[in-house]
């Protein structure tokens, strides 16, 4: 069967479109990184996975490597030594929208942004699809 066209391309019916969305899981099988060593060791899939995908977008700064695009990364560095109550709100903001650009995180929860002299501690419970996990990430105006 050939497929018709329209003009957003082919137009296929209403039970197969369902059924390729019900049936098909997000992907989430990639290489394990090993931050250390600076060195890949084997895969990881599901909640391994979208934990480390989850680092690496708060490590990435937003718009400094043009092989992301440009909703990859935070902007963590444009709010550091700002006033706090600004900085927090708008590192709360760059965070989320980093991290949801994610299909497999569903939501945060129990965001708390906190102050150490010039470090930026943030801490948030991460939902996906595969599970939850807390995690925690520490900024350094210095840095």
């Amino acid at each position: 069967m050939i497929p018709a066209l329209g003009k957003a391309g082919p137009i296929t019916s209403l039970l197969e479109s369902e059924a390729i969305s019900q049936s098909s899981e997000i992907p989430s099988l990639t290489y394990r990184m090993d931050w250390e060593r600076k060195r890949i060791l084997g895969t990881i899939d599901t909640l391994e996975a979208v934990k480390q995908a989850a680092v690496k977008v708060l490590q990435t700064e937003r718009y400094e490597h043009l092989i992301y695009s440009s909703d990859y990364g935070t902007e963590w560095n444009l709010v550091l030594g700002r006033d706090r109550l600004l900085a927090r709100s708008e590192l709360r903001r760059s965070v989320s929208e980093a991290l949801l650009e994610d299909e497999r995180i569903r939501s945060l929860e129990d965001v708390e942004i906190s102050f150490n002299g010039d470090n930026v501690i943030l801490n948030c419970t991460v939902v996906t699809y595969y599970g939850n996990f807390e995690l925690r990430k520490e900024w350094s105006e210095g840095v």
